[in-house]
């Protein structure tokens, strides 16, 4: 009987599996522990016949060492496995890669930039952190106009001696216009399109940065009433 039982439990050890580390322990427990069947064994030994001792007693040992050699072999896999792991990239992005969706202010400067462009202009884009002559001197604004004073301009740099060295954040996008009559001859038109910052108060109706598109149209015989031809069709 006890053979039968022996017999049994070889096959049950010789084909064990684990996925991890807690179920490993949870077999030896079963098989190696104080209180598992190889030391249940261990108790019904003393009353095998005497005759068949020397066989159960092989038997039970050879079970003992099936089971020790195999949970050893779990943990090593087990071990083996978790290195692995280690080893995978948690920076690289989850495939498949979804692709995301445009901002919708990016959506309607698009569409705003494609208009304009349909009717001849082209884009400049500027520094958004710029220098006081730039986004001011050269604009022709006053030396004590209210845009200069702390309050209303980000200031990042200031230099005492020279206010057209200041360094601020652009409070229009008119700093492009006047880089772009730097470099080009007319006839110029272009448009402007980024975002300004201005030292306003966070509300529901007002923040310290937005966005604006200038438009700078500079030619021969072009006038006041040329604005209407260029702001009907875009507002249409």
């Amino acid at each position: 009987m006890i053979l039968e039982k022996i017999d049994q439990l070889l096959k049950e050890v010789g084909n064990l599996q684990a996925n991890n580390a807690e179920e490993i322990e949870q077999l030896r427990l079963k098989y190696l522990s104080k209180k598992g069947e190889i030391t249940a064994l261990m108790a019904d030994f003393r009353n095998v016949a005497a005759d068949q001792k020397k066989a159960v007693g092989m038997k039970i040992n050879e079970l003992k060492q099936l089971a020790m050699q195999k949970i050893n072999e779990l943990k090593e896999q087990n071990e083996v496995a978790e290195e692995s792991a280690d080893d995978f990239d948690l920076t690289r992005s989850a495939y498949p890669i979804q692709l995301g969706t445009r901002h919708p202010l990016n959506i309607v400067k698009n569409q705003i930039i494609d208009i304009f462009q349909r009717m001849g202009f082209t884009l400049a884009e500027g520094p958004e952190i710029d220098d006081d002559l730039h986004v001011f001197t050269k604009l022709n604004f006053a030396a004590d106009h209210p845009a200069r004073d702390m309050q209303d301009t980000f200031f990042i740099e200031q230099s005492p001696n020279d206010v057209t060295k200041n360094i601020l954040l652009r409070s229009h996008t008119s700093n492009d216009q006047s880089r772009i009559m730097e470099h080009q001859q007319p006839p110029i038109r272009v448009i402007c399109p980024g975002r300004v910052y201005r030292n306003e108060a966070i509300s529901a109706r007002a923040h310290c940065f937005f966005h604006q598109l200038e438009g700078l149209y500079v030619d021969k015989n072009v006038s006041f009433p040329d604005l209407n031809p260029v702001l009907l069709p875009f507002a249409r």
